[in-house]
């Protein structure tokens, strides 16, 4: 029997370490990783670094796997997925103190896909304005 990874378990210790001492947790990801959705145009050498602090980042879900977000690169709106097995560090911006794991962790062929909630869903159709914005002064 195989025991579960402690990847997971860690990231999170240290990203709530990080909060708790006013740092900004970041993490460095192996972005050709399976699984891992990131915005390619901030993809440098197949790694990035993604800011984890609540101002940069929206439902931000470290308890499941995969690790996922929503957060905004270029000024554009983008869902981040990240397996744990591909996260490469996990440290604070300030002073470089964290966790680094080195190289990915391997893929185990028997563990189930696991997706982010509402992914199986098709996203909703927002209608698109049309004609021009309009502003009204309220006093």
């Amino acid at each position: 029997m195989s025991s579960r990874s402690r990847r997971p378990y860690l990231i999170r210790a240290i990203h709530a370490w990080a909060l708790d001492n006013g740092y900004t947790p970041h993490l460095l990801v192996a972005a050709d990783y399976p699984g891992v959705s990131v915005p390619k145009a901030f993809v440098k050498e197949g790694r990035i670094a993604l800011d984890l602090s609540p101002m940069a980042v929206r439902e931000l879900n470290l308890e499941n796997e995969p690790i996922f977000f929503s957060a905004r690169f270029g000024g554009s709106p983008f869902d981040i997925v990240v397996p744990s097995g591909a996260v490469l560090a996990i440290y604070a911006r300030e002073n470089g103190d964290g966790i680094l794991f080195g190289e990915p962790e391997p893929i185990d062929p028997e563990a189930p896909a696991v997706r982010p909630p509402g992914e199986d869903e098709p996203p909703p159709e927002t209608p698109r304005p049309s004609g021009r914005p309009k502003l009204r002064v309220v006093k």
